[in-house]
């Protein structure tokens, strides 16, 4: 197939080719169950387990202890929250996120409100930054959990992570970051965090295997199972260990480690290019600040359709409009609103996000079609 120019990574990446390598013996030649305690075949499965779980733990700066692997960042955040959630169940609950978050935090937070938890949901302002004094002032005696993500999916903002999880310490609350975006690509520690989660396919490993770390030895408590049955993961995930995808996800944070500042600054120079040049186009700007990833823009093109903007760019140019999990809806980005975009310019604008395939040549072309394309539909 004669695919477009790949400049959707936020979305997903591509496996790097070493994880493909790592990953092939183990869907055939070493295939043990890695909770068979009784032989070699679950023995060396388990080794292969252990050895990347202290890959992804170094990568954040954890003890391999502390990784719980899931099927995802999706389901390490429904065990956080939910967990949480039942763990005091009975109590009077608050829950503070942001307004901004992804969808996996927000439509579950929604989920524990709707079984009696209150829910504040902090404003950003027009750059997408969270204000640390309304922050502070929203927490009650009886506050839960501060669920607030390290980078923004959509702008590639990255919040004062430090400063949210002093405060978090301070009022002894725990604190959970949706680190999706994060890890990999910024250097990130899990310092004062009390959950945090992760996901493979956005640093170049497998799809369906994720993280959810859980502080050890500390007075906060740890959420209760969501999945019965097994007591995998050390009773907070049952479910027969996905191996290949482990050991997948364990190659691909390897390689972050040794590869994420090179990269960082290659694709910073890209990036800088693609969005000064757009930016050059008449009625274009940029949603958010500065502060954010390298490899991520996002521009507003005012005067045209997103509907059709969108599928145009598309026909050589993979980008996306928002989030991959809400761009099959025709909504504008509930992050584009957040900021005070209105909803004819929240349609209107384009995530492009590069990683390790971007060329400077990709980028020309993508500056070229995405230019003719806005000015053609402009008319």
């Amino acid at each position: 197939m004669n695919y477009p120019i790949y400049l959707d990574y936020n979305a997903t990446t591509p496996c790097a080719p070493e994880v493909i390598a790592a990953m092939i013996p183990w869907f055939g030649e070493h295939y043990g169950n890695a909770a068979s305690k009784s032989h070699a075949y679950g023995w060396v499965a388990e080794n292969a387990v252990e050895a990347a779980r202290e890959h992804v733990a170094n990568l954040i700066g954890a003890q391999s202890k502390e990784i719980i692997f899931t099927s995802g960042a999706t389901e390490a955040i429904n065990l956080a929250i939910k967990g949480t959630f039942d763990l005091h169940k009975g109590e009077k609950q608050h829950y503070i996120t942001c307004q901004t978050e992804h969808k996996a935090v927000l439509d579950t937070i929604k989920a524990i409100e709707e079984n009696g938890a209150e829910v504040t949901y902090l404003p950003v302002d027009n750059k997408g930054d969270i204000d640390l004094n309304f922050l502070k002032l929203s927490i009650l005696p009886h506050t839960k959990m501060i669920c607030l993500m390290w980078v923004n999916n959509e702008t590639g903002i990255i919040h004062p992570i430090n400063e949210i999880s002093k405060l978090a310490e301070d009022s002894e609350i725990i604190f959970l970051t949706d680190a999706v975006q994060a890890v990999g690509k910024i250097p990130v520690s899990v310092s004062g965090i009390h959950l945090m989660a992760i996901s493979a396919h956005k640093l170049y490993g497998p799809k369906g295997i994720g993280a959810l770390y859980v502080r050890h030895n500390h007075s906060l408590p740890k959420p209760m199972p969501q999945i019965h049955g097994g007591g995998h993961e050390k009773g907070f995930r049952s479910g027969t260990l996905n191996v290949p995808a482990i050991v997948g996800f364990g190659k691909a944070a390897e390689l972050r480690m040794s590869t994420m500042d090179k990269e960082s600054n290659r694709l910073e120079k890209l990036r800088d290019i693609l969005e000064n040049k757009l930016l050059q186009i008449s009625n274009t700007s940029l949603n958010g600040s500065q502060t954010r990833l390298t490899h991520v823009t996002n521009i507003a093109f005012s005067g045209v359709e997103g509907v059709d903007l969108l599928r145009k760019i598309c026909q050589k140019i993979a980008v996306n409009s928002g989030s991959a999990c809400t761009s099959i809806s025709p909504k504008p980005s509930h992050v584009l609103q957040a900021m005070g975009l209105d909803s004819d310019l929240g349609r209107a604008s384009i995530r492009f996000s590069l990683g390790r395939n971007t060329t400077e040549q990709d980028v020309m072309d993508a500056v070229e079609w995405v230019e003719k394309v806005v000015l053609e539909l402009r008319g």
